[in-house]
């Protein structure tokens, strides 16, 4: 057994709910890590922001949720929508601009939407998601129908000004809303201790009278436990929460960064935390699985991920007739 390894399950999921949590970590991390290879052989160009080793803190809130909630994020947000079901093959191919892409090749990499499956997007203003999370909020609670948003963003949107004035109206106006900060230490290649003058974001909630926490992202049952206490509070009472979620990414701000800003070393001890070898862990100690058993399930999503992006690369691309589709003016 791996010294810390949990061997109990703290949580209300089952075996079967738990190994569906490892597969789906898995397999965004093999369809980033094949997004990463294509953007580096040039198969498709722009701005590409990798969700490696961030894993965990977007299944965590995709397992809690609940049919009709929604879910909105940033532009690192391959992973998000995957974790709602958004399927592989549909985000690489909207990566490589083809027809058969959640947008119909029309937003790339920083705009992914599938509305049926309740993820309302990846925004490419940083920090301009956050009013749209309180929006759908105020139209879940406009319409009655107990619906949550998870709202998604980075610790470098937190000083900007749209955070503030969201989180203050949310908790005026009483919205199922929850704020969840990814922070992963770096506002693009800055280090956050340079720029914040408070470091436990966490608390910027006080000023608006909101619960708040910290949670660690690289571990999925403590981040579930944080996340699943923030719907249900939204749902069942109608106020939002504020969740500071310590992560880390594994890659450069995106794939035009080289890191500069990082160590070696730095980077290879927060590997040693990566979440899914963590949750993997957890599982053989509490008997849910056996490491072959994990190893075949990865197995399967490296072949997954190459087959998806197969498919991605024999799709069409979008009729040039269509230009003007969907264009108000």
């Amino acid at each position: 057994m791996s010294e810390g390894a949990r061997t109990t399950n703290p949580t209300d999921l089952t075996a079967e709910q738990l190994l569906a949590v490892f597969e789906r970590m898995s397999l965004i991390r093999r369809v980033e890590e094949v997004a990463g290879r294509a953007y580096q052989q040039q198969k498709f160009s722009g701005f590409c922001h990798l969700y490696l080793g961030q894993e965990a803190v977007a299944v965590s809130v995709a397992t809690a949720m609940k049919p009709g909630d929604t879910m909105i994020a940033a532009y690192r947000e391959h992973g998000h929508a995957m974790s709602v079901g958004v399927s592989p093959e549909a985000v690489l191919s909207e990566l490589l601009g083809r027809r058969t892409g959640t947008t119909g090749g029309r937003g790339g990499s920083m705009h992914i939407f599938d509305v049926a499956r309740g993820f309302m997007g990846g925004w490419g203003i940083v920090g301009g998601q956050i009013p749209l999370g309180a929006g759908l909020a105020f139209a879940s609670k406009y319409r009655g129908d107990k619906s949550v948003n998870v709202c998604f963003f980075g610790e470098g949107s937190i000083h900007q000004g749209v955070f503030h004035e969201a989180l203050n109206m949310a908790s005026i106006w009483d919205l199922p809303v929850v704020f969840l900060c990814e922070n992963n230490r770096y506002a693009m290649g800055t280090d956050m201790s340079r720029i914040n003058a408070q470091m436990d974001i966490q608390l910027k909630a006080i000023s608006y009278n909101m619960d708040h926490a910290q949670l660690d992202g690289q571990d999925f049952f403590t981040v579930y436990a944080g996340v699943k206490e923030a719907i249900d509070r939204a749902r069942e009472q109608s106020r939002p929460t504020f969740l500071d979620v310590r992560t880390y990414r594994f890659r450069g701000h995106s794939m035009s960064d080289p890191g500069n800003y990082r160590t070696h070393e730095e980077v290879e001890q927060e590997k040693g935390r990566d979440p899914i070898a963590l949750l993997g862990r957890d599982l053989v100690a509490m008997g849910v699985a056996d490491e072959a058993g994990l190893e075949a399930i990865d197995k399967a999503c490296r072949q997954v991920a190459r087959d998806a992006l197969k498919a991605a690369e024999q799709a069409d691309f979008p009729d040039p007739n269509t230009l003007m589709d969907h264009v108000y003016a």
